[in-house]
């Protein structure tokens, strides 16, 4: 996997015959309280391998657009404007960007019901934000997401229950943990397998190292660390990469063991 070319919002991957865009919705800045120990205990101090941006753990929100020139998938959609805040929403500007017309989406994978990631159908205008939309897969258990400002949505949906083929390069793999539904969608090309995950992972400078540290959202704590894992487990494979919705943008990286935990090898430097 090799970058190709990269912007202010955005970074194209060449992967085996598909191409890879890393799509920059913005960051986020939450409080390190929301992070739990493996006891499920907030921290006293933080490892000095965590940068903090001011008193906040900073992390990026991005999302991913696959193709290979015919068919194409765009996992998750960024925030739009429902998170009221002028450091997210660019994923229109991303997409713009990295030349991908919005009409020509067809397939959307949600990763879960979060605003981050499913707000993106729907532009700050109230119309729908990719108007050639045929299908939005997204996990059994997050389905409830689709009413009020998503209900224009709710016809098109598709109902991922267990592993299901999207189409002959991309499958849906249920992963609940951090929601009920939560996703990750594993593409496979000629060059390899990469997983696409939404909340997976919040914090990489942490929870590579300590993968049993957790997130104060994950519905089920216990169910979102052995999914994660199990999904490590999987990554250090050869030829496996990940694709990570707050992951540094623009997101994509190589894992392999380290100690007790794992270590991260990003292959493109941020953007941002």
């Amino acid at each position: 996997m090799r970058v190709i070319s990269s912007g202010r919002h955005h970074a194209t991957f060449d992967f085996g015959g598909l191409r890879v865009i890393s799509l920059r919705d913005g960051y986020i800045d939450m409080p390190p309280t929301r992070l739990r120990d493996e006891t499920g205990r907030t921290f006293d101090e933080l490892p000095a391998a965590v940068p903090l941006a001011g008193d906040n753990l900073r992390l990026s929100v991005n999302a991913f657009y696959v193709t290979d020139g015919t068919r194409s998938l765009l996992v998750d959609t960024g925030a739009s404007d429902v998170w009221h805040d002028p450091t997210m929403g660019l994923i229109y500007d991303a997409l713009d960007e990295a030349g991908v017309d919005r009409a020509q989406v067809t397939d959307v994978a949600i990763t879960h019901k979060h605003e981050d990631h499913v707000s993106g159908l729907i532009a700050p205008d109230g119309s729908e934000a990719f108007i050639g939309l045929e299908r939005v897969w997204i996990g059994a258990g997050d389905t409830s997401v689709f009413t009020g400002r998503l209900e224009p949505i709710r016809n098109r949906v598709v109902s991922v229950s267990e592993e299901v083929a999207i189409n002959d390069w991309a499958t849906a793999i249920p992963t609940p943990g951090h929601t009920p539904g939560h996703t990750v969608y594993e593409i496979t090309s000629g060059a390899g397998r990469l997983l696409v995950w939404g909340d997976t992972v919040h914090v990489p400078t942490l929870q590579f190292d300590r993968p049993n540290v957790s997130w104060e959202f994950d519905t089920d704590q216990a169910k979102a660390r052995t999914a994660r894992r199990a999904l490590l487990e999987r990554l250090v494979r050869p030829d496996h990469f990940v694709a990570g919705a707050h992951l540094d943008s623009p997101g994509i990286a190589r894992v392999t063991p380290s100690g007790s935990g794992y270590a991260l090898e990003y292959l493109a430097p941020p953007i941002g």
